[in-house]
């Protein structure tokens, strides 16, 4: 039996080589160039004020926060996991890390919230990104560092390119998800009384839609922090750089400390915007009744009017 090979070989590799090489680089490297200032930008302030921030303080603002959205316990681990982490000698990579999370999920939230906000509101919109979300969940995270170090070279700022690629979808699918998902007579009521689709956008759907939301971003949270610590293959500092070194000299102590920092802090950024989920949706829900309240007033009043004018 022949296999259709043997007739004819499709050379896709070297098609992907010529493509990229001998007119997307050339052509378009000032405008990667250009995208990675803002990453860069804001990466670096991040980082420089996390490592300056003495130790203590930065334990002490984390642990308020887990104890205001999260309760004491979480607060209690805050304090424990991040004094662990100190002692261990990771605390620099540790806050690196943070930083390069929270550039990624900034700009995850600053692109993804609006364009899950168009997909709601146009159903085309939808059709047109729904399938590229397919294709972001579904490439596996590697393949990821291909495109991104032909067309961004390597380092950081490469890294949270490939990051916010990668963790961009949850926060969007929600986004569409929870605006989608408001209830038909409140949007009604909102229309009668006049509202204009900004007001009715910010006043009715966005805070009933938050929890959901809020849950896309903890996945993309997550997503991001599974994310860095792969680019450290590219050049990315942090925890992962430390649990990739440890592999690479075969120092399973290293790359161990380097896991379980990591660990760490997932669980502790996973609590707390858990946390903020869950306050958000009481007080989504608190929202509801006050509005099914309002424009159920809203109703009876003008129809004793309709009433007294007949």
């Amino acid at each position: 039996m022949f296999s259709p090979s043997e007739f004819l070989l499709i050379p896709f590799d070297d098609w992907v080589n010529v493509l990229v090489r001998e007119w997307i680089v050339p052509n378009f490297r000032p405008l990667f160039r250009a995208m990675q200032v803002p990453v860069s930008t804001l990466l670096s302030w991040l980082d420089t004020l996390f490592n300056a921030m003495p130790m203590l303080v930065f334990t002490a603002l984390l642990a308020l926060a887990a104890w205001r959205t999260a309760g004491r316990g979480i607060a209690i681990f805050t304090v424990a996991s991040l004094v662990f982490i100190d002692l261990i000698g990771l605390w620099p990579e540790t806050m690196t890390t943070l930083s390069m999370i929270v550039t990624s999920v900034l700009f995850c939230v600053v692109l993804g919230v609006p364009l899950g906000i168009l997909a709601a509101r146009s159903n085309r919109v939808l059709a047109v990104v729904r399938p590229v979300l397919d294709i972001m969940q579904t490439v596996p995270s590697f393949v990821y560092l291909v495109p991104i170090v032909m067309l961004f070279g390597v380092g950081m700022a490469p890294g949270i390119i490939a990051t916010i690629v990668f963790a961009l979808p949850p926060i969007v699918r929600l986004t569409n998800l929870g605006i989608r998902n408001v209830r038909g007579d409140l949007i009604e009521a909102a229309e009668a009384f006049g509202s204009t689709g900004w007001q009715m956008l910010w006043n009715v759907q966005l805070p009933l839609a938050m929890r959901t939301i809020m849950a896309g971003l903890n996945q993309t949270l997550m997503l991001a922090l599974s994310m860095v610590v792969i680019t450290s293959m590219i050049g990315a500092g942090g925890l992962g750089l430390t649990v990739y070194t440890g592999l690479g000299r075969l120092d399973v102590g290293g790359a161990t400390a380097g896991g379980v920092g990591i660990v760490l802090l997932a669980i502790i950024l996973d609590r707390i915007t858990q946390g903020l989920g869950e306050s958000t949706g009481v007080r989504t829900v608190s929202l509801r009744q006050t509005l099914v309240t309002f424009f159920h007033r809203g109703a009876q009043v003008s129809t004793g009017e309709v009433q007294r004018a007949s």
